[in-house]
């Protein structure tokens, strides 16, 4: 009997039209021999079941069932191609978990870990994960440029803490410009983490569940056209992304084996697509992201590629890993 997939997309962040494509792309590529997938937007304001024909049903959150022709449909597994929140952060996890539907990424705990970049580095400093040197600062707290420059050095960083695809990012020359790079950072998140600039090899690397087996994916090297690997560079064009990277045989075995320890680590499942710089041949580690990109553009889809993974394995290995 198939099995009834929710592949849930949207979610409350700036990431919203990236993760309809991403979810469109994961509707198109379900095996329709093998699945029934039902497309569910999830908005601030209402969560909808879309039909082959666009049209808009209600969600019943109280089970998370849909009813689009008078009659229940409750799912087996969903399928979470939300970045951000509330996908990418844990509350829809837990939710998840609450009403004991497996779901394809992470725990709602470990969700809430990775999204949260100040905690996650955090924690994985503890294990001797190299990490750029940092400093922290909230919403209304008062900004001291002389304190920041003093812990970062110039250039450096200014990021969002909690939010993805390079949004409410800047990178800073001058201590003149972090007033306003921190008002952008802002936008996005009430936290905000300023990380000092690592000059090497930026690559991405790519760990999944595959057939009851953790794989490191190949690795991709990031040329950015702009400052730094920006959304213009991820979604326009404006960067070349080389599959598998042109790193030598000593820094592919570092970076592999610090990201399958890092997933490992941490309890993780699913996707996930780790950021690292190298300085000389040692990976220092940027972010975890864990519902990556999954549109024609994506990185992680292009790594599965490389790795003779097609969309179709991809997206139905999810679904098998969760149902086990």
């Amino acid at each position: 009997m198939k099995k009834n997939i929710a592949i849930v997309m949207g979610g409350h962040s700036s990431e919203y039209p990236i993760s309809i494509k991403s979810g469109e792309v994961v509707h198109k590529y379900l095996d329709p021999k093998k699945f029934n997938a039902h497309r569910i937007v999830i908005e601030r304001e209402e969560w909808v079941h879309l039909d082959d024909s666009g049209q808009r049903h209600p969600v019943d959150r109280a089970d998370f069932s849909i009813a689009p022709k008078g009659e229940k449909i409750h799912f087996d597994c969903v399928f979470n191609a939300i970045h951000g929140s509330p996908g990418e952060d844990g509350i829809l996890q837990a939710y998840f978990q609450l009403l004991g539907l497996p779901q394809t990424s992470c725990g709602s705990y470990e969700a809430a870990l990775t999204f949260n970049k100040r905690d996650l580095l955090a924690v994985l400093r503890a294990y001797g994960v190299p990490c750029a040197d940092s400093f922290y600062l909230n919403k209304g707290q008062a900004v001291d440029p002389a304190a920041i420059v003093k812990k970062v050095g110039m250039p450096c960083f200014v990021k969002a803490n909690r939010a993805g695809s390079s949004f409410g990012i800047s990178k800073v020359y001058k201590k003149e410009e972090l007033h306003q790079a921190i008002e952008v950072a802002l936008k996005e998140d009430d936290q905000i983490i300023i990380e000092s600039f690592l000059d090497g090899t930026e690559v991405s690397v790519g760990v999944i569940t595959h057939q009851g087996e953790v794989v490191v994916l190949p690795v991709t090297e990031i040329i950015s056209e702009n400052d730094f690997f920006d959304y213009q560079a991820k979604y326009q064009g404006k960067s070349q992304e080389v599959t598998p990277a042109r790193i030598s045989a000593a820094q592919h075995e570092n970076v592999a084996k610090l990201a399958r320890f890092i997933y490992t680590t941490l309890g993780l499942k699913g996707y996930t697509r780790s950021e690292f710089i190298f300085i000389g041949d040692r990976p220092h580690l940027l972010e975890v992201n864990t519902t990556p990109g999954l549109t024609q553009e994506s990185l992680l889809p292009q790594q599965a590629a490389v790795a003779g993974i097609s969309l179709e394995e991809l997206f139905e290995s999810a679904i098998r890993e969760a149902l086990r």
